[in-house]
């Protein structure tokens, strides 16, 4: 339900008892207030400053009596930008509070707990973000572009110079690339830039809703080489997004498609800057690692990949199991897992395109013999359309890798109360630190 702003009112002094799913401090007495910026236990100030009809939004004015959890932000446009919501949380304290989503989750919804929680697997907390989308906006008043993520009380684009959670070199180019978009003559007309880092490159794309002029393109190509960047211009859908043209292809040289590599299973993936990769490229390694630790396949195993993507899993499976199955609802996606295995040399994995909104067929020849093992990586909608096929599978285990702690407690839920599955273990997964996001894993076998 949409917010309307409140008439101005006077400032109050109240209690923080708790953070919403959002980080925001919950403020009781009277109508409820969510406050930005305020830590459980903290005696603060604050101004209300829209209503809903169960909570008002409220401005941090003060806060009086700090926690001892309090942390000074270390990113000055804390509080302003809407990228990051938990700065000024201790670390530690950021993961027991996600960990107390993920409980309260399963409990709630998937009316279940794990027999055992995993300790929480973590990684870097600062210069960890690999993949963005930022917004630009040539700002009139202002005469200037800013480049970003969103305000967090506000619809617009944050005016900041730089970012303390992207990956090394983007974090620092915020303000170079609010300028070189200040420069264009289509600067009114480029809403968007998306940011990949990889392993060997960084890849800077462009949305343009208008073709740029020849002197556009000097000035962008004069940027990509003095940052040692790849600009990418996209003009239309993802599959438009394409290099900056080149004075000549000697000039540009035989470029390596962009990757990263997984060195533990001795994989290499190969992708276009507008693909899915898992955001934190650290956390993501381990997590390949537990995952395989935990589905603990054999030589003899047969393991169904769920929203498989470019194989981020799939392909190191392969490495352990008898047989892969991949399927992902990309066609394009599918396509690149298979260049990929064959660029890895591994033969035992099959990746195949198929709508996972839908019921599975119970039958399909790639099904084989079936699976004793089964992977699950969907994105925040879940999975609940391809539970009933997972259960008629009976593997002998399943492991569940969700980025929404809701839609993985109801599918858990699912599984445990209509599937005759029993969820043996639960953990989360540090893969947004600062943010409220909440990446966990569950482990389930058969009763």
């Amino acid at each position: 339900m949409s917010a309307r702003r409140r008439a101005p009112s006077p400032p109050e002094q109240g209690l923080v008892e708790g953070l919403t799913r959002e980080g925001e401090g919950v403020v009781r007495g009277g109508k409820t207030a969510f406050v930005a910026g305020s830590l459980p236990g903290e005696s603060i100030r604050f101004e209300r400053v829209r209503s809903h009809r169960s909570h008002d939004e409220g401005r941090l004015l003060a806060v009086l009596t700090p926690s001892a959890d309090r942390v000074q932000p270390r990113c000055a446009h804390f509080g302003v930008c809407g990228g990051c919501a938990l700065q000024h949380l201790d670390p530690d304290r950021q993961i027991e509070a996600k960990q107390a989503e993920l409980r309260d989750s399963l409990e709630r919804v998937g009316r279940t707990r794990p027999q055992e929680w995993l300790a929480p697997l973590t990684g870097p907390h600062w210069a960890y973000r690999r993949r963005a989308r930022l917004g630009a906006r040539y700002v009139t008043r202002k005469g200037r572009v800013v480049v970003g993520f969103r305000e967090r009380l506000a619809p617009y684009i944050a005016a900041i110079d730089g970012c303390e959670v992207l990956a090394a070199p983007a974090g620092r180019l915020i303000e170079p690339l609010a300028e070189l978009i200040g420069s264009l003559s289509i600067r009114e007309h480029v809403p968007q830039v998306e940011v990949a880092v990889a392993d060997n490159a960084t890849a800077l794309v462009l949305r343009l809703m208008r073709p740029p002029q020849p002197a556009d393109l000097e000035l962008l190509s004069a940027f990509e080489s003095r940052h040692a960047v790849r600009l990418y211009l996209q003009t239309g859908g993802l599959d438009t997004a394409a290099r900056l043209p080149a004075a000549s292809d000697a000039a540009r040289g035989a470029e390596a498609p962009l990757h990263y590599r997984l060195p533990q299973f001795a994989v290499t993936l190969e992708f276009r800057p507008t693909d899915f990769i898992q955001v934190n490229g650290a956390v993501n390694a381990a997590m390949v690692a537990r995952v395989l630790e935990l589905l603990a396949p054999d030589e003899r195993a047969g393991v169904l990949d769920l929203f498989c993507g470019l194989g981020n899993f799939t392909l190191p499976l392969a490495r352990r199991a008898a047989r892969v199955v991949g399927i992902e609802g990309s066609a394009a996606l599918v396509e690149r897992a298979r260049h990929n295995a064959a660029m890895n040399g591994i033969g035992n994995a099959q990746f195949l395109a198929a709508d996972l909104t839908q019921p599975l067929p119970a039958r399909a020849p790639w099904m084989g013999d079936g699976f004793s093992h089964v992977l699950l990586d969907p994105p925040r909608a879940g999975a609940v359309e391809v539970l009933p096929t997972i259960a008629q599978l009976a593997p002998r285990r399943l492991v569940y890798i969700s980025c929404h702690p809701g839609s993985l407690a109801r599918d858990v839920g699912a599984l445990v109360h209509d599937h005759g599955f029993v969820l043996r273990a639960a953990g989360v997964l540090d893969m947004f630190p600062h943010t409220t996001h909440v990446e966990s894993v569950a482990v389930l076998t058969p009763a």
